[in-house]
């Protein structure tokens, strides 16, 4: 390469030389070398121009950012070997957030947590692996780190920097809501299946399975059934296996199970499990045991003996820790999950003031006090009134 001084440079531009050394001072020539007590400037160096009238190239909108990870985020993974996703994402925070899937997918829920974790300083990637971390909060109990996430998301939420932004952090916090059987907490567009506001399709995607987890908590499995096996049409992946299609086969079969279609509900998850146990993704299903009525057992013990034990026993720890983490959840969000008249007579019954005395209280009869105390009971999972104490007073 040749090259000039500073006095050449100066010529050549049209400045003074006084000028070309402060823009050598400032570094805004590149590929300059010392020479001595000389800096020698490329022959075929540009001329900087005055930052004074650069224009700035305008930042990215926030929404961009998160479209652009979402869309990165949300390839298909190869049929033979999903794993090998990071042979084709090359982007750290992109590879960060399919290791933490990925993870959640086979049970390891500490990885899936450190990965969110591992995103702190990056809001958009932090928001985006908010539901498996939830997820993995809620499958290994942990209640702390939830709190972590929720902290986050309603920051993110109160800060409405966005339509698409604040809708995705009101998404992540659903899926704790219909994990923890507190549909009333779930948000009313969500409620009612307006997607409208988003501006990012792969987010309307997101936000129908949370509805259709809303339908399982609210138990209208025709409504679950019917959405879930729409989008199954949409969305079968022809060059890779969907991590959406696995959860919405098996929401299909939870909902066959609930409308005592056993025979579609086994179509659904045979095909589930033909596709994704060998790949050792038995998070969905041991998620699933307690809901379908031990037809995944049979099934697992029938095909797929090699994955009983871990799907069975996952299962086991899973419905463990999520009682644990209702109860804290409960407590902590009460006077959400109930009505405040709901909320009025289970301080009453908590209390052990007698059914006489509230239903008298309220207006109603002692026979509709005990119906109400009963869906109390239910919807905090409680059996008595002294686990009902603990849980309110």
């Amino acid at each position: 390469m040749e090259y000039i001084i500073a006095a050449e440079a100066a010529e050549k531009w049209g400045i003074t030389v006084r000028q070309v050394q402060r823009l050598l001072a400032a570094n805004r020539i590149p590929g300059t070398k010392q020479y001595g007590r000389s800096q020698l400037i490329p022959a075929d160096a540009k001329k900087p121009g005055d930052p004074r009238f650069e224009k700035k190239q305008p930042e990215k909108p926030p929404s961009s950012n998160l479209a652009e990870i979402i869309a990165e985020a949300s390839l298909s993974l190869p049929h033979d070997n999903p794993d090998a996703i990071f042979d084709i994402v090359k982007k750290e925070r992109i590879r960060r957030i399919y290791k933490g899937e990925l993870a959640y997918l086979r049970g390891d829920f500490e990885q899936t947590k450190q990965c969110y974790q591992k995103a702190e300083g990056d809001d958009m990637a932090k928001l985006r692996a908010a539901s498996f971390a939830i997820a993995a909060s809620i499958s290994s109990g942990d209640y702390v780190f939830y709190q972590e996430i929720e902290s986050f998301l309603k920051n993110i939420i109160k800060k409405d920097i966005d339509t698409n932004i604040t809708m995705t952090a009101e998404l992540g916090l659903a899926s704790a809501y219909v994990s923890a059987l507190a549909p009333t907490m779930v948000p009313d567009w969500l409620k009612n299946g307006d997607f409208a506001a988003f501006s990012i399709p792969l987010l309307k995607l997101d936000s129908t399975f949370k509805r259709v987890k809303y339908f399982q908590a609210t138990k209208q499995y025709e409504s679950m059934l019917a959405t879930a096996q729409t989008v199954l049409g949409l969305i079968e992946a022809e060059n890779g296996i969907s991590v959406g299609d696995i959860y919405f086969r098996i929401a299909c079969a939870v909902a066959c199970c609930g409308l005592d279609r056993t025979d579609e509900a086994k179509r659904y998850l045979t095909d589930a499990a033909c596709i994704y146990l060998p790949h050792g993704f038995i998070t969905p299903f041991a998620e699933a045991v307690t809901t379908l009525g031990g037809l995944l057992e049979r099934l697992l013990e029938r095909e797929y003996p090699e994955y009983y034990d871990a799907v069975i026993e996952q299962g086991k720890r899973t419905f463990t820790n999520w009682l644990t983490f209702h109860n804290h959840f409960a407590k902590n969000n009460i006077t959400l999950i109930l009505s405040l008249r709901d909320y009025q007579i289970a301080q009453l019954a908590a209390k052990g003031v007698p059914n006489a005395k509230i239903a008298e209280q309220f207006h109603i009869s002692e026979g509709r006090l005990k119906n109400k105390i009963s869906e109390i009971y239910a919807e905090l999972l409680v059996n008595n009134r002294n686990e009902l104490a603990k849980l309110i007073l």
